[in-house]
């Protein structure tokens, strides 16, 4: 076992010696959301790496933290390649439903698809709080998870081939646009990722060049951290604190490790 694999397998809690198949994939998923955050301390604290296999690997298993799609989703395609699936790398446009427009940022979003049994399938581990924890089939068949009902029909837009559709519990009643995707566009080596990173870190309408966000999904809900409040889902309770410098840092060591 390579030790990428093993130190993937120790961050979240998975056996050494427990197969990685198709069938409980939506565990690793669900597990990964739990123990790596979606968070943008990097950026903030003007820290950021080449994104490299040995740079990720040192900043989420040496260092514990957390990271970005394109960081969190390109160690889960190192992860899956090691456990004997052929995955492939995509870039996708967030829509924004609040404002009803794509992201200014263009095709900054990154995700895996999967092939099993000749069906192709979305897996994305870097969607902060909007993870579907499972496998979703480019078929329009939706799937129903802890964190909502999520699918993905095809709909041939300027921005690909694909769009995700969500459901999340406790906040939408009906179908909302998560991103766009074109299945057809692979990303052929980790290191086209510094693009995406160098907009992220540069592009004026960036959502992650200037305040401070961490989140990630708990056993009974989600915790998000910004340098003003603190938001937690409990089953269906939501807890809003509001906080200073000092809570925010007392909060990200307590919470999230970091």
């Amino acid at each position: 076992m390579s030790d990428l694999n093993l130190l993937f397998r120790n961050r979240i809690g998975i056996p050494q010696d427990e197969v990685i198949t198709f069938q409980n994939l939506d565990k690793v998923l669900e597990k990964t959301a739990k123990a790596i955050p979606f968070e943008n301390l990097c950026i903030i604290e003007n820290r950021t790496k080449e994104i490299t296999k040995e740079n990720l690997r040192s900043k989420l298993f040496e260092q514990n933290e957390g990271g970005l799609c394109y960081e969190l989703n390109a160690i889960l395609y190192l992860f899956l390649y090691e456990n004997g699936f052929n995955p492939t790398l995509i870039r996708g446009v967030i829509y924004n439903p609040m404002k009803q427009q794509w992201s200014e940022t263009g095709n900054t979003h990154v995700a895996n698809l999967i092939t099993h049994n000749g069906q192709v399938y979305l897996v994305d581990t870097g969607f902060g709080g909007f993870l579907p924890l499972k496998p979703v089939q480019l078929s329009g068949e939706s799937v129903v998870s802890s964190n909502g009902e999520f699918r993905v029909d095809r709909v041939d837009s300027e921005h690909g081939d694909y769009m995700l559709y969500m459901k999340l519990n406790r906040k939408d009643e009906d179908w909302k646009i998560g991103y766009a995707f074109n299945s057809k566009e692979e990303i052929q080596n980790i290191t086209e990722l510094n693009e995406v990173q160098r907009i992220i870190i540069e592009h004026p309408e960036s959502a992650f060049n200037k305040k401070p966000l961490i989140t990630k999904l708990t056993d009974k809900g989600n915790i998000t951290l910004t340098d003003t409040s603190f938001t937690e889902w409990v089953d269906s309770a939501l807890n809003k604190e509001i906080i200073n410098e000092k809570r925010f840092n007392e909060i990200r060591k307590e919470y999230f490790y970091l």
